[in-house]
């Protein structure tokens, strides 16, 4: 009787194209196979001889340095036997030597890079890029990260290019950003952000967790994550915030140096962050909230303080209003949470704040924050406070050589106003302030602020700045104070807008309204400023200022007009490397009723377009051209400019820079690239153009790329 030919494997595929297709995971450049959880994927194993039923045969996942069983980090599974981790396998069919195996990993399984080995008897077969990663599931119904609406996947899941809104209440604009979650290295990026993280493989299971150790790593505070905050206005050694395009520089830069890198502000932490949240498969959005507030002491409340002269002051500012700010959205079921809580999740990498001794924010329910349910993990009462804190002003005053305070005003529905982000398949802002809050005066805002109230105690209505003990505080009540925009006997209101167009190098022209609807004789003390300051709410120089008495009679209306030379701004705008926002500050006071108000109005300068030329379609392998051209329509000369070309996953080039020296008022501009699509599909090219006097001109167009 010869001896059993002892089984052994010879070899093993994984099936990469089928596989990915089926788990929406082919669009990942890596050699490795990668699937999502929850969800059958087939191996096709050759062996030495056919298959028996008394053979033994398992397949071995690992995770970690040194898998092992009684960690829960090596599963053993065997065909046809559920393992008690959730995961089972199954013979599909058996074809001589040659056997296809259908293996399906449990939906609640730890997220991240597996090793398969295949054992047999006395045999164990490695093979060679034997690495899988096993990613979060939103196409799977028992994956707490599952959205069941197509489009919706495709936009927060798959989408690799999208917008993110900056500017000002006043006037928003978009920054187009290539997050890139499937190019090269930044899968292996996210990975290394999961085991730097020390997640436990429990802690893995749930995105909850891993979105929060997310914000955290995101930020290079107190653990050498990905991106370094600076708001400095001095970028020498990194790369100024303005000037990326896109995560993928960022995180391939950050895999290869293991060191963070230089520099990031808001909308640069939230375009890595979902980058990453996506790349792992947690349907993310970045949300940008206008006129956020900055509060460090949970008090809902900023204070805001002015000079005489109606000019913001810097110096005694403990809280700020940011003119926006941008953090994410995940979505996932909160299975840490009562019922109710499900949906969107704000998480924000940006490092305001330490949360447990970190800087990290959320995973914060979205509806907690429309509820007022502010008790709720993670982070909520911050949240809450960024979109609903009050704005109050006041006027410093030197009175016998002391700094006296005087309130000029209460703002109740002013901060976290038209809170966006980009719409479902369309490349348009879509307004989600209804998620996170009723419309303001409605009935249920006042129960969900009574209710937040009763959670968040606010001191009474002192100004915080340190040595401001001249007002007395309201002692001894214990119900919540829910402030109520200040009672105005005449009716007064204030409106700013800009009455030509801004343009760098022109006078900006401006004018404050002041309005009364009561009748009689009405006397107003009008106190205007003009500052330039970043989004953060700095101020960063003193333009001009005006005072003015008016007569106003019965129901009326007048425009008083402020203009500022351009000699008085544009030195600064030159020295600065940020993007620099116009503020406009007003304070009216009626003299014969001593109602006060304070009004402020943020404004972007406006630039001429960049525009680009290039077919709308081009074939795979074949070379197309792209055209940029600018014509310089302002008054200045732009000096020092550069244009910065980033074509998107088309495999084509990286990002080109063109120095385009100094371009004279009326010059036109024009620069050529050549392009050879490597990717089907619908791909964008961005173009950016900076000089010393702007920093934020952009412009994108798309092109399809054929077979």
């Amino acid at each position: 009787v010869f001896p059993e030919m002892s089984l052994t494997v010879t070899g093993i595929d994984f099936l990469k194209s089928q596989n990915t297709q089926q788990h929406h995971t082919d669009g990942y450049n890596i050699k490795d196979l990668v699937v999502r959880r929850g969800q059958p994927f087939l191996v096709q194993v050759s062996l030495s001889r056919e298959l028996r039923p008394a053979d033994k045969l398992s397949l071995r996942f690992g995770i970690g340095e040194n898998p092992m069983r009684n960690r829960g980090s090596l599963l053993s599974l065997k065909p046809e036997r559920e393992d008690f981790n959730g995961w089972k396998i199954s013979v599909v069919k058996k074809n001589g030597k040659e056997c296809l195996l259908s293996v399906t990993s449990s939906p609640n399984a730890p997220v991240g890079k597996y090793n398969l080995h295949v054992k047999t008897e006395t045999n164990i077969y490695k093979p060679e890029n034997g690495a899988i990663y096993l990613l979060f599931n939103p196409w799977c119904e028992d994956d707490v990260v599952y959205m069941a609406d197509e489009a919706e996947k495709k936009e927060y899941v798959l989408n690799d290019t999208g917008y993110i809104y900056v500017g000002s209440a006043y006037s928003i604009y978009d920054r187009p950003w290539n997050f890139g979650q499937f190019e090269e290295f930044i899968l292996d990026a996210c990975m290394y952000l999961l085991d730097k993280s020390k997640l436990s493989l429990n802690d893995r299971r749930h995105p909850a967790n891993v979105s929060r150790a997310m914000s955290a790593l995101v930020n290079a505070n107190d653990d050498n994550g990905v991106v370094l905050g600076n708001w400095s206005g001095n970028y020498i050694n990194g790369t100024s915030p303005m000037d990326w395009i896109g995560s993928v520089t960022i995180l391939q830069k950050y895999y290869k140096t293991k060191k963070p890198v230089r520099y990031g502000q808001c909308w640069v932490f939230a375009g890595v962050l979902n980058t990453v949240m996506r790349c792992l498969g947690v349907p993310s959005r970045c949300v940008s909230t206008f006129d956020a507030a900055h509060d460090t002491e949970e008090n809902l409340r900023v204070d805001i303080y002015l000079n005489e002269k109606g000019e913001k002051l810097n110096s005694l500012s403990f809280d700020s209003v940011w003119n926006f700010h941008v953090w994410n959205d995940v979505w996932m079921k909160r299975t840490d949470l009562p019922n109710g809580f499900d949906g969107w999740q704000a998480i924000d990498s940006t490092p305001q704040e330490q949360s447990q001794g970190r800087f990290q924010c959320g995973p914060c329910p979205v509806k907690a924050v429309r509820e007022g349910d502010v008790y709720l993990p993670y982070d909520s009462k911050f949240v809450y406070a960024e979109v609903n804190a009050d704005r109050v002003y006041w006027v410093v005053k030197k009175v016998n050589g002391k700094d006296k305070y005087f309130k000029v005003g209460t703002e109740t529905q002013e901060i976290g106003k038209n809170i966006s982000t980009k719409a479902v398949g369309q490349n348009r802002r879509v307004d989600i302030t209804w998620e996170y809050k009723y419309p303001e005066g409605s009935k249920e805002e006042r129960m969900s602020m009574q209710r937040a109230y009763s959670f968040i105690r606010p001191s009474g209505l002192m100004p915080r700045s340190g040595y401001a003990s001249t007002i007395q505080t309201l002692g001894g009540n214990t119900q919540p104070l829910v402030p109520k925009e200040p009672v105005n006997k005449t009716g007064l209101q204030l409106e700013i807008n800009n009455t030509e167009a801004l343009h760098p190098g022109n006078p900006l022209e401006m004018a404050i309204t002041v309005k009364i609807s009561a009748p009689g004789n009405w006397t107003v003390d009008l106190t205007g400023s003009c500052q330039l300051q970043y989004y953060t709410g700095k101020v960063q120089a003193n333009l001009g200022t005006i005072k003015e008495t008016i007569n106003l009679e019965g129901t009326s209306e007048i425009q008083i007009p402020m203009k500022i030379a351009p000699d008085a701004y544009m030195k600064t705008l030159s020295s600065v490397e940020d993007e620099v926002l116009i503020l406009v500050t007003a304070i009216a006071e009626v003299k014969e009723t001593n109602d006060k108000l304070t009004k402020e109005t943020s404004m972007r300068f406006e630039y001429p377009p960049i525009t680009v030329q290039m077919p709308e379609t081009a074939k795979l392998f074949n070379d197309f051209t792209c055209a940029f051209i600018f014509k310089n329509k302002l008054n200045v000369i732009l000096e020092n400019c550069k244009l910065l070309l980033l074509v998107e996953g088309l495999g084509i080039f990286k990002m080109t820079t063109f120095e385009l020296g100094d371009i004279m008022p009326g010059r036109i501009v024009k620069s050529e690239i050549i392009c050879t699509p490597t990717r089907l599909g619908e791909k964008k090219i961005v173009a950016k153009l900076i000089s010393n006097q702007i920093k934020g001109m952009s412009t994108e167009k798309a092109i399809t790329i054929t077979e």
